[in-house]
């Protein structure tokens, strides 16, 4: 079987990097991917897919990124549940990502204009 998931987006909010109990990295983003059509206003529509990040791709990813970068996701599809105050089961499909790709041009530095002095 295969459950491997491509996204091409831009991140909704600044990533912001957390440790789980056991000390491992994680950050939760959601990317706001483009319809590849328009609604019948002619606007394109976007969905926003939920993302969590692990280890040294969330490190990178919540220090190189912010809201608004361009990112390229690869990984698979992960659902999980839990139960709220009321008893009620709440289910949550998002993307486990293995790779995040920066695809955002890279500004000038600066401090540093890549010629030595």
């Amino acid at each position: 079987m295969i459950n491997q998931v491509t996204l091409v987006g831009r991140l909704t909010k600044d990533p912001e990097l957390k440790r789980t109990s056991e000390g491992t990295p994680v950050t939760n983003v959601t990317v706001a991917v483009n319809r590849h059509y328009r609604n019948q206003r002619g606007e394109i529509d976007a969905d926003f897919v939920q993302c969590t990040i692990w280890n040294k791709v969330a490190e990178n990813t919540s220090r190189y990124c912010q809201k608004g970068s361009l990112v390229g996701i690869t990984g698979r599809i992960q659902t999980r549940y839990y139960d709220n105050q009321v008893g009620k089961r709440i289910y949550v499909t998002e993307v486990w990502a293995d790779d995040v790709r920066f695809l955002d041009q890279r500004k000038p530095d600066p401090v540093f204009s890549g010629r030595e002095a």
